[in-house]
């Protein structure tokens, strides 16, 4: 059964707002990075990470939500989802973005950055629902989001042939991608998160590392409260994978934008 139909939702109008939102960057044919051009060149030949920032592209990043986390996965109860969408509390004080297949227009995945309230700031992400506040204290209040929701969907990556090893990393680092520029634009500096260790794994061979935020948690499975900081995050995966950063940092572009000034 096929219970991803992205439907009208997704096709001519992803791909004007592709056409819309890179009509005015630099050629991929630029030397814009510093190392493995050709890695980035192709990152931006087959692949868009783009915010999902109006009513249409929302609802497709909620419609990706309930695929990988009330179909693939069983995350959540899929009938307390009604309509197909995944959707919470956390959402309306969020940033959302999506990784677009550019030959089709077609999304592969969402995440969310879930961002602090100046009204009352712990609260407004989760995680100082599940750790301790004293362990926590080293991040600061009013410029830590949470990433939240990181989602690609094995059908819609079997559908789009992303399953070549040349490919296969990309969908992932188009979400960094657009969560750095989600934090430059919301003046985030570190990122907290709830994640399976093996993720945790997985991004640090990719060059992106979290600390932990204490123990290991029971929390639909076992789970690692982590954080970092964004700009040494993103130093040190210069170091150790430089044509991943030249992705996650459009060719450097979000990194000289997210040091201060």
């Amino acid at each position: 059964m096929n219970h991803l139909s992205l439907g009208g939702l997704g096709g001519y109008y992803l791909l004007d707002r592709i056409t819309t939102a890179f009509a005015d960057r630099p050629s991929a044919n630029n030397p814009i990075g510093l190392t493995d051009q050709a890695f980035f060149e192709k990152f931006n030949r087959d692949f868009a990470a783009i915010s999902a920032d109006d009513a249409p592209l929302l609802k497709l990043a909620l419609k990706i939500r309930y695929q990988v986390y009330c179909i693939e996965n069983a995350f959540e109860p899929s009938a307390e989802h009604p309509g197909g969408f995944e959707s919470d509390e956390f959402d309306r004080h969020s940033a959302h973005s999506l990784i677009i297949n550019r030959a089709t227009g077609q999304p592969l995945g969402t995440v969310r950055l879930i961002l602090p309230r100046a009204d009352h700031c712990y609260p407004s992400l989760p995680v100082y629902g599940l750790c301790d506040d004293a362990a926590l204290d080293c991040l600061p209040r009013y410029s830590t989001a949470e990433v939240s929701r990181f989602s690609l969907s094995k059908q819609l990556r079997k559908r789009h042939a992303i399953e070549d090893r040349s490919l296969s990393p990309m969908p992932r680092l188009g979400l960094i991608q657009a969560l750095v520029r989600m934090s430059v634009y919301h003046q985030i500096t570190h990122w907290c998160a709830v994640m399976e260790p093996s993720l945790l794994r997985v991004l640090a061979a990719m060059g992106i590392h979290f600390q932990p935020i204490g123990p290991p948690i029971e929390y639909h499975g076992l789970r690692q409260p982590s954080f970092c900081c964004v700009a040494e995050m993103l130093a040190r995966a210069r170091g150790e994978r430089p044509a991943f950063w030249d992705v996650i940092t459009d060719g450097g572009l979000l990194y000289d934008r997210l040091l201060p000034r």
